[in-house]
């Protein structure tokens, strides 16, 4: 697969891309894209799986690059799709996402990669957070999970 992020529009087929909720006690870290799709928006930590590559080594991988932080990856939340169309109703992006939550103990976090900004967030700050809405979801399901909830 070619890592280039413009080689992206367009796409012929579905790119999995991997989205980490990284916890620490009762914050989670949001990264502000540098890049698109969606750049200048607040996501969660992720990008593309490499060929040969677990989906959990992926995860640690895409948190490190974008946040500097070692992460324990504890389980799934959720497979989103997440399609997106141009103004006229082409298909630009198309990619799997497959949503993680992790535990992140220790370090603090720094801008890398496609990230242009990191910060750590509570549950209460997401109403005035913009996000996509899949994404408040995964961030609040994760947070179920990390509290022992059953599987959506």
């Amino acid at each position: 697969m070619v890592d280039d992020v413009g080689s992206r529009a367009n796409p012929e087929r579905p790119i999995v891309g991997i989205g980490v909720v990284v916890w620490r006690r009762e914050r989670f870290i949001l990264i502000r894209r540098g890049r698109e799709p969606n750049k200048g928006q607040w996501a969660i930590p992720g990008g593309a799986q490499k060929l040969g590559e677990t989906v959990w080594e992926a995860a640690r991988r895409e948190v490190l690059e974008e946040t500097a932080l070692e992460v324990e990856v504890r389980g799934l939340v959720d497979v989103v799709d997440g399609i997106m169309r141009d103004g006229d109703g082409a298909l630009q992006y198309h990619y799997t996402l497959v949503d993680l939550f992790a535990e992140s103990p220790c370090g603090e976090p720094r801008a890398g990669d496609d990230a242009a900004e990191v910060g750590w967030f509570t549950l209460g700050d997401l109403p005035a957070l913009g996000l996509w809405s899949e994404t408040e979801r995964v961030i609040r399901e994760s947070a179920a999970r990390r509290d022992g909830g059953a599987p959506a």
